[in-house]
């Protein structure tokens, strides 16, 4: 008898003490655009997985790739009301908030992924986040290198003079257009998941994107011609929403800052990793792989496009330059 009521507390014990767990436990939403086979993705779960270790599995955080919890700017959105809880972004959306953020499109801006990388830990990127966090109360904890930003085109281009009149699909944001429109491009915004056909068909001869996205698109198949402008050097920001990073503990958000900037080194090292052989693969299907004067595109954006007119401060964009 006293044997079988032991087994019955043990049991119940248990139990109670899983009940207990259950509600200790915190489910957080972390949300993205990219495809699940994308390091954006692949690094995201591993980063909720490793804040579950961590913390001791006091939050478990389910990662939604692939637009399931809606496109950019509807997780932009969704970070401000807290519905989601952790997003991969770019900082064209953080910039439609609070605008200087956004001096880090200007093209020529940086020189390399390096150059990006150091800026993240510099005092002009902390000015930067915390004028963001205090316009939107959310919390920048990372930022992972996207990709640099390159042309692809069916007329061969070897300096900025050269695009003149080209018809150039870029995305509908100020900072992308900098450059084409300064080499007289004539750009339209056409949908990304129709660029493909655009290119195929003529409406457009050109478009604009990091040499993953061009392999991921088979851009490559409709287009002669890959020119290594690299006029941006593209980035993402790993963003924790204003409610959940008041919730935190200074144990916890020290766990997930750590973690997170553990994902972006990652991801960083697998996208230089990639856009390095890429380079060569490119030549060997037969596509012409042209490299260009970059400081003649450069002069032409900084004559003709102006900081100001994008509401960036020279001030900021001069001490990101000087970064070493």
């Amino acid at each position: 008898m006293k044997l079988r009521l032991a087994t019955l507390l043990s049991a119940a014990a248990v139990v109670a003490l899983s009940a207990l767990s259950a509600q200790a436990q915190t489910v957080l939403k972390w949300a993205h655009v990219y495809e699940t086979s994308e390091p954006f993705h692949t690094d995201s779960v591993w980063a909720s997985e490793e804040i579950a270790k961590r913390t001791n599995g006091r939050y478990k955080i389910d990662v939604f790739p692939a637009s399931q919890l809606g496109k950019e700017a509807d997780i932009n959105q969704g970070l401000k009301l807290g519905t989601v809880d952790i997003i991969i972004s770019g900082s064209s959306f953080a910039a439609r908030d609070h605008k200087p953020i956004g001096v880090t499109y200007y093209p020529y801006t940086f020189r390399d992924p390096s150059h990006l990388l150091a800026y993240t830990k510099s005092d002009v990127f902390k000015k930067l986040a915390k004028g963001y966090e205090e316009k939107t109360g959310n919390h920048i904890t990372a930022v992972s290198y996207y990709g640099t930003r390159h042309t692809t085109s069916n007329r061969p281009i070897a300096k900025c003079a050269d695009m003149a009149g080209l018809k150039m699909r870029v995305p509908d944001v100020p900072a992308y257009l900098a450059m084409p429109r300064a080499c007289g491009a004539n750009t339209t915004p056409i949908a990304f998941a129709e660029v493909y056909l655009a290119l195929q068909n003529g409406t457009v001869e050109a478009q604009e994107n990091p040499l993953t996205t061009i392999e991921a698109k088979k851009f490559y198949e409709v287009q002669k011609n890959i020119v290594l402008t690299g006029h941006i050097v593209d980035h993402l920001n790993t963003v924790v929403s204003k409610s959940r990073w008041a919730s935190l503990s200074d144990e916890d958000k020290k766990i997930f800052s750590d973690v997170m900037l553990e994902a972006a080194a990652r991801t960083t090292k697998t996208i230089e990793a990639r856009e390095k052989a890429l380079v060569d693969e490119f030549k060997k299907k037969g596509i012409t792989v042209t490299e260009v004067n970059k400081a003649d595109f450069e002069k032409t954006v900084i004559e003709k496009v102006k900081l100001e007119d994008f509401g960036y401060e020279k001030a900021d964009w001069e001490a990101i330059r000087a970064i070493k």
